[in-house]
């Protein structure tokens, strides 16, 4: 099977690159930048199609996608850096621009990798063991979570007979080659003793989803029948306690965990304050804002999710637990020099 993988310098993307190659039975390409780093792609690296272009340039596109069975659109501007005009051509123009060559050049599959966030409603709460038939927000949280949604909408619109679409939707996507994700964000600021504790004495559940759950699920979605134009939330069997996990793996790593708590009110006006400067393009472009509505919803609202459609029309069961796949990510950070050295430049 010849499949194309975008987001390859990425830590899903990678992941999918060498899972892909490691199978053996696929000509794996890949659509990266000149200016990409593929360090983490190892010893795959030298066994894929690399094709250099952009995902906003059309030509690039049809170069990446001529002959390819499948396309595996894992690339997405994910942070909240940049402006809603840079957001929409990255997340959603970009997706239609692939969709239209993917189909052009023959594929039969586009699998594209989504979001619950574009589910999270701007004044909405939590959301506890939801299933697909959650329907899309009116408002949403962030440029993020805006055109995620725009751009699911747009694959699994683009589904018909010869070219099934489907998307996967994992949340806080974590585990060893995690360089830039949410729980490394979070570790980063407790290290540094930034990181408030905003659970206020309330517990806050979310489903995150180990790289090597994703993966396994996007193996399965090249084959599976029945999927097309349908999305699947893609979670860890675990609920996890968000607090108490930063907390444990905080202590483990020989930080004190959050327990600042600042005035809510006070909070507000903080997130407030920040998204109205972030609003001036200069700033937006080129720093991601400390503190947003949507970092806070993350932290404060519970999201679980019921995965039992992806187990009845994928055949997925998680292939990680948690601790296996937490032993081993601490194991990681440690090698890269401890979360303070991984987090040193981000911004």
């Amino acid at each position: 099977m010849k499949i194309l993988v975008t987001g390859a310098s990425g830590f899903l993307g990678g992941a999918l690159v060498r899972a892909l190659v490691a199978d053996g039975a696929h000509e794996v390409s890949i659509l990266v930048r000149r200016t990409s780093v593929l360090d983490d792609l190892g010893a795959a690296g030298n066994q894929v199609r690399i094709v250099y272009g952009d995902l906003t340039d059309a030509a690039s596109l049809v170069r990446a996608t001529d002959g390819m069975d499948v396309v595996i659109h894992s690339a997405a501007r994910v942070d909240e850096r940049g402006t809603r005009d840079r957001f929409w051509t990255e997340n959603v123009r970009a997706t239609e621009l692939l969709l239209d060559a993917a189909r052009r050049g023959g594929a039969s599959r586009f699998v594209f990798v989504s979001s619950p966030s574009a589910l999270m409603d701007r004044d909405g709460g939590d959301q506890r063991d939801v299933d697909e038939s959650l329907p899309y927000p009116r408002r949403y949280l962030n440029f993020y979570s805006e055109t995620k949604a725009a751009a699911e909408r747009a694959v699994l619109a683009a589904n018909a007979p010869g070219f099934t679409t489907v998307a996967l939707r994992p949340r806080a996507i974590w585990g060893a080659g995690d360089r830039s994700g949410p729980i490394v964000r979070l570790l980063g600021r407790t290290a540094e003793g930034k990181l408030p504790d905003l659970s206020y004495g309330r517990t806050v559940e979310a489903s995150l989803c180990h790289v090597d759950n994703i993966v396994h699920a996007g193996l399965l979605a090249l084959t599976a029948e029945a999927i097309g134009g349908k999305a699947y939330f893609i979670a860890d069997a675990e609920k996890t306690d968000v607090w108490r996990f930063l907390g444990e793996v905080a202590t483990r790593l020989g930080y004190e965990p959050p327990s600042r708590q600042p005035n809510p009110r006070v909070l507000a006006a903080v997130v407030a304050a920040i998204e109205t400067v972030w609003r001036i393009p200069a700033v937006a472009n080129r720093w991601s804002p400390p503190l947003s509505r949507y970092a806070v919803a993350l932290m404060t609202r519970s999201a679980t999710y019921d995965t039992g459609a992806a187990r009845r029309d994928l055949g997925y069961a998680p292939v990680v637990d948690r601790e296996t796949g937490l032993t081993a990510f601490l194991d990681w950070l440690d090698r890269q020099g401890g979360v303070e050295a991984l987090t040193r430049d981000l911004r």
